[in-house]
């Protein structure tokens, strides 16, 4: 069985283990020939996410309900969240190697990414929503928290339309491995950064139409 000490080691290698499905009991590793990344400097905040975000009708928290956002992330018809994986997060975060940005409304979850940490590079795994925009709101105030405690690389794995929305881009094998080696050889902090105000968020990404 998969250990968090090994699954930290293939990070480094530049792979991730995923499941066939939430039934099944194996792992396998994944080292995508094209590699989905979001540029830290290039998140894209559009006019109706800015509008979301100026509406200020959630807060913000990071590691308060990690094992709800795992467990959210995986609530889906398919899934490669299994039960194995669950609780490898589950350690990793005990090691301070996990962790989950939170959108809270009315007293309740309504939306997170979660992501594994090892150097200055996060490997965003999964992100959920209840609620319109929660998850994009959660993504842009990863990223800030990403960029202000010294992160370098945000991997998403692989590219979908939705983080492409947002500036996600594909790089080579390569491409990744080079700059997950940078990573690697950096120190970030995920607890330090302060959460901003909704504008000053905005203004601080250096995209927005």
């Amino acid at each position: 069985m998969l250990t968090p000490g090994q699954m930290l080691s293939g990070y480094a290698e530049g792979i991730f283990p995923m499941a066939e499905s939430r039934d099944s009991d194996d792992l396998h590793w994944v080292d995508p020939r094209l590699r989905g990344i979001v540029p830290l400097d290039g998140f894209h905040i559009s006019r109706s996410l800015a509008r979301a975000i100026r509406r200020d009708d959630y807060s913000i928290r990071h590691d308060t309900a990690f094992t709800d956002v795992v467990r959210n992330c995986a609530a889906r018809s398919e899934t490669w969240i299994n039960a194995p994986l669950f609780k490898l997060y589950g350690a990793l975060h005990a090691r301070g190697h996990a962790h989950s940005l939170e959108v809270w409304q009315d007293g309740a979850l309504a939306g997170g990414v979660f992501g594994v940490t090892l150097g200055a590079a996060f490997f965003g795994e999964s992100m959920f929503s209840t609620r319109t925009n929660a998850s994009k709101i959660a993504l842009a105030y990863l990223v800030h928290r990403l960029r202000e405690g010294g992160f370098t690389l945000f991997d998403t794995q692989f590219l979908t339309p939705h983080l492409a929305s947002l500036g996600g881009v594909e790089v080579s094998r390569t491409l990744y491995h080079e700059r997950l080696a940078d990573a690697l050889a950096s120190d970030a902090d995920f607890a330090a950064p302060e959460t901003p105000a909704p504008q000053l968020l905005i203004q601080r990404n250096t995209q927005t139409s």
